[in-house]
């Protein structure tokens, strides 16, 4: 139906333009008004579909969209290249938060080392500038001189005053602690999450980068406690696979935990954008888009592509994340301008055919090239 919306919309534009002189100033108007009601109809429509592909956050009751927009970027000067090689900055980010929401989007994940805390100040920021709110999900990182179960409730109070909020949807523990120096408050970190939600912080509590034992563990304590557990955030895309045949995305849906994804772009090796022989992104990344990669990928790239075709133009990243979310995950896919947010929209509203999905699979199954982190092991 959006389809149809567009066609008459372009029809009605051309005409207009190839019989100005036939039209009264009066005629001309009123097409004029058409087109833009069908347009704004369409983008309504579209925006709504949107809205309506959610999922729920594991067995918590709180509904938020079947993909997530990730706010690592907004302010890291280290990875991304905000405000330096990246070519964005602030008014750029500003820009993506407001295709958040004029797509129908409504769940951001962001974390307190990200951007040193510059990104929830400004996703607290632009919520308030623009009146309008989405559900947040953010992050406690256990580093070292962390160990105690008040440790969370501590960081979680420092993330609300960044954020300009009285609760966060989602609060997640980053990544387990580091072996010998911290791994043995994991236990008490989980119980800091368990504060957090009883004191009303978090509405939901969940973990990142947790192995199937660890989860396994995290969710008899939070079961203990009357404390659902809400989500294990993980690597996951077509070119890491490791999860998913590891069992963890299985047990995850035994145990009622969504799995959330991130990187299911692949730091952008899915995106099509780049060939061998071709530009690299700048700073820590150009090391993953080796021309040898690149090569490898063509055919799977060409096979998304295919697919795209056949649901009204879906580009390869689109695709990609559309597979997670066909995995079973929730998508996290980063954002640092409008265009960004907009394109991570149109993965929503539709879901690849079974078909599809096996020959995603098989093409992808002998490329799992993507780089896991150390803590996915601790």
């Amino acid at each position: 139906m959006v389809h149809a919306h567009l066609g008459s919309t372009q029809t009605s534009v051309v005409r207009l333009r190839q019989c100005n002189s036939c039209f009264t100033p009066r005629m001309r108007a009123a097409v004029a008004r058409r087109a833009f009601r069908v347009s704004n109809a369409a983008s309504t429509s579209a925006k709504q579909a949107v809205q309506d592909d959610q999922v729920e956050l594991g067995k918590t009751g709180i509904k938020v969209n079947s993909l997530a927009i990730g706010a690592w970027q907004w302010g890291d000067k280290s990875f991304w290249g905000y405000d330096t090689y990246g070519g964005y900055g602030e008014d750029e980010i500003r820009k993506a938060y407001q295709g958040i929401v004029d797509s129908g989007l409504n769940f951001v994940d962001t974390a307190e080392v990200y951007g040193f805390g510059k990104s929830e100040k400004y996703l607290g920021d632009f919520q308030g500038k623009t009146n309008t709110s989405v559900k947040i999900a953010t992050k406690f990182a256990p580093v070292p001189w962390r160990f105690t179960s008040d440790a969370p409730v501590k960081a979680l109070k420092g993330s609300l005053d960044r954020l300009n909020q009285k609760s966060v949807d989602l609060y997640q523990i980053h990544w387990p602690g580091f072996p010998v120096i911290n791994s043995w408050a994991n236990d008490a970190f989980c119980q800091g999450l368990i504060k957090c939600h009883q004191q009303g912080l978090a509405k939901a509590v969940g973990v990142s980068n947790y192995s199937v034992n660890r989860l396994q563990r995290a969710n008899g304590i939070m079961k203990d406690s009357g404390v659902p557990l809400a989500s294990d955030q993980v690597q996951f895309s077509l070119l890491y696979r490791k999860h998913e045949k590891e069992g963890l995305l299985a047990k995850a849906k035994e145990l009622g935990v969504s799995v959330i994804a991130y990187s299911p772009l692949a730091q952008g090796l899915l995106t099509g954008k780049y060939t061998a022989g071709g530009s690299k992104p700048g700073g820590p990344r150009t090391a993953i888009f080796s021309d040898d990669k690149l090569e490898k990928l063509q055919p799977l790239v060409g096979l998304m592509k295919d697919i795209g075709s056949g649901h009204g133009g879906k580009t390869p990243a689109q695709v990609a994340i559309n597979w997670v979310m066909c995995q079973g995950a929730i998508p996290i896919v980063g954002s640092k301008s409008y265009e960004h947010a907009q394109s991570a929209a149109g993965a929503l509203g539709w879901r690849l055919s079974p078909d599809q999905i096996s020959a995603l699979d098989a093409a992808s199954d002998s490329l799992q090239i993507a780089v896991g982190l150390p803590f996915e092991n601790w």
